[in-house]
């Protein structure tokens, strides 16, 4: 019996220091697993405030909090292994194989994450925004992480990668307050340009025609057969088309009701064989 005694207490004694050693690690990990985890909330938290504060999209504010969340907890974790022991070098490497491995089947993918986040950051063009793009005219509806929805004139509901749109021309109808409106007519060669002239600046009348920059009527072509004259006046973006659809409604009538005439297509006359035939061309 005191044999055994003494081995129980002679175990406990080459044990103890281990023990003790392994058990400071595991609550040295444990605080910094606590304190690690507190602090990246905070950080994240933060992180949110300063992103909200510039205006980010809330999608894009989101996205950024999560993932900087999820990487710096997922090193905390890998750490707080490595300090009670753990060998965690082929953990590290099986994670950068698996990205690597992810990486080369998303590429296409991840150009449009690439794209999504770019035009989120930079603004382009917000929701609501009439734009053109990769051959799209339309109004943009959202702006996701992977792609953009556009709905058409015609109400179609169109979907543009991020990837393709971000490294492409964008034309942003709507990012300024007004737009020009350049409204040309063409004109017989004998016309009266003064009463012509007059007839548009009429027209620029409009209550829905900008009075600065003033209207003006010039004279932007001379043909063989024809004289056209441009209208140029300013309207506020949301009246671009309604101003165009008058004009286009308005000034042929006013001119014919003045006698003032119009050109012509030009006559080309061809003969083949013996046989005239005759074209129009405009």
């Amino acid at each position: 019996m005191d044999m055994n005694y003494d081995q129980v207490v002679r175990s406990a004694e080459a044990w103890m220091p281990i023990v003790l050693s392994y058990l400071g690690n595991a609550l040295l990990a444990l605080l910094t697993l606590l304190i690690g985890w507190w602090v990246i909330n905070t950080l994240t938290r933060r992180i949110s405030r300063l992103l909200s504060s510039r205006h980010v999209d809330v999608t894009l504010q989101g996205f950024i909090g999560s993932v900087v969340n999820i990487a710096l907890k997922i090193l905390l974790v890998i750490s707080v292994a490595s300090m009670i022991g753990i060998q965690t070098t082929s953990f590290v490497a099986a994670i950068g194989a698996a990205g690597l491995a992810v990486g080369l089947a998303l590429q296409g993918s991840l150009a449009n994450f690439a794209g999504g986040v770019l035009i989120l950051l930079m603004r382009p063009f917000k929701v609501g925004d009439s734009i053109e793009a990769q051959g799209v005219s339309g109004t943009v509806d959202s702006i996701q992480i992977f792609h953009t929805i556009v709905r058409t004139g015609d109400n179609r509901t169109v979907i543009l990668p991020n990837g393709a749109l971000s490294n492409g021309i964008i034309t942003n109808a709507s990012r300024q307050a007004s737009r020009q409106v350049i409204f040309d007519v063409k004109l017989a060669f004998d016309a009266d340009l003064d009463s012509a002239r007059a007839i548009l600046l009429e027209l620029a009348e409009d209550p829905r025609v900008l009075k600065t920059p003033q209207p003006a009527v010039v004279v932007a072509a001379l043909g063989e057969n024809s004289v056209t004259l441009s209208l140029r006046v300013w309207t506020a973006n949301g009246d671009f088309s309604a101003v165009t659809f008058m004009l286009n409604e308005q000034v042929r009538r006013r001119l014919l009701d003045r006698d003032i005439g119009l050109a012509l297509p030009s006559r080309v006359v061809r003969v083949l064989r013996g046989s005239e035939e005759t074209s129009l061309v405009d």
